[in-house]
């Protein structure tokens, strides 16, 4: 029987641990954050990174097996009732500061690996109804303009100056945050204006999408405010706001410092050495093979379950969390960053 699909459950942990922020109080409203940021980089301290790549006869099974393809489909309705979850446990009684804001932060968590990063995932499907799943996702963390940017710019962009998602040698990721959320914005506005006007529609017309989905994002928080008031529409948006940053945070850390060269018609092809690889085991079963991101770059359209180690891409010293952590000590990120390039840029 083939089980190789089942590691795919491990990132419903995290929905166990939040489930605990929303119902519990003290200790246990801190654990999703405890969990994500300090035994699983802890653990790929200790843990051999995983090289192995699927055969082709492996990779043909895997890639048309539909389990594969449910553990993201089922995240949407477990997404949207964390939410409500979540919404109705600010209501308690006597919640201290903190423990509201360890509930805030809990379900930034889930807005950015689940609400982003499986919006990410489906986004870039075949099918209408995945992309339309996507949506549904990336609206819990009013960041519906990335399905935009990230499909018809980044990809095309990333590793350029064009690209408000990659980020530059040098620089603090608290000034990539500016820059990156800021012009991603303008960016998406752009994209969907230039492809009104290639249909010969006007750019202000319901059916531009960025214009569809600022309204979604409207009514959804309209629908928050009515039925929850003010305060909790306002601790909706600090967690919405804490899951694009992760994004972000993640959108750092997988293009730091590389660039593509410029070429006559443009810039050469996405290679695997123009994004951070990392195969660290758990940083990789959290995010949905996220971390293999040199592959993603190299073929989008690859499902997540079959995506390759590239050994000839640069390589993170350790998992995503690991190196998230690492991004916001820019000193610490600078030194060992740096010398990671110098060694990948030196002639074998």
């Amino acid at each position: 029987m083939q089980t190789r699909h089942l590691k795919f459950l491990l990132p419903f942990s995290l929905f166990v641990l939040a489930y605990l922020a929303f119902t519990q109080r003290g200790w246990l409203i801190a654990s999703p954050v405890i969990y994500a940021f300090g035994f699983i980089p802890l653990l790929e301290l200790l843990i051999p990174l995983s090289k192995e790549n699927m055969t082709e006869a492996e990779e043909k099974i895997a890639k048309d097996d539909r389990i594969y393809d449910w553990w993201l489909y089922i995240i949407v309705p477990l997404q949207y009732a964390a939410l409500v979850f979540f919404l109705f446990s600010l209501q308690e009684e006597g919640l201290p500061t903190w423990e509201k804001w360890g509930r805030i932060v809990a379900m930034g968590l889930l807005c950015g690996a689940f609400g982003i990063n499986v919006g990410h995932e489906l986004g870039h499907r075949r099918f209408l109804y995945e992309r339309n799943l996507a949506k549904a996702l990336l609206l819990t963390s009013l960041y519906m303009h990335f399905y935009i940017e990230h499909n018809k710019g980044h990809h095309k962009n990333v590793s350029t100056k064009e690209d408000p998602s990659s980020a530059r040698k040098w620089e603090p990721i608290y000034l990539f945050y500016f820059r990156t959320v800021i012009f991603g914005f303008f960016s998406a506005w752009k994209i969907a204006a230039d492809d009104q006007k290639r249909k010969g529609k006007p750019v202000l017309h319901f059916s531009n999408q960025m214009i569809q989905f600022q309204l979604l994002q409207i009514i959804f928080m309209a629908a928050i405010y009515f039925f929850f008031g003010k305060d909790i529409t306002l601790s909706f948006m600090a967690s919405a706001c804490i899951g694009f940053l992760l994004l972000e945070t993640v959108n750092y850390i997988e293009h730091y410092g590389l660039q593509r060269k410029k070429t006559a018609e443009g810039y050469e092809r996405a290679m695997p050495e123009h994004s951070w690889n990392s195969s660290h085991i758990l940083g990789r079963l959290m995010l949905f093979e996220l971390s293999r991101h040199s592959d993603h770059h190299y073929l989008a359209s690859r499902k997540y379950q079959v995506l390759r180690h590239h050994e000839d891409a640069p390589q993170m010293p350790t998992g995503y969390p690991g190196m998230m952590i690492l991004s916001l000590i820019p000193p610490l990120w600078f030194s060992v960053m740096h010398k990671r390039m110098e060694r990948f840029s030196r002639p074998a």
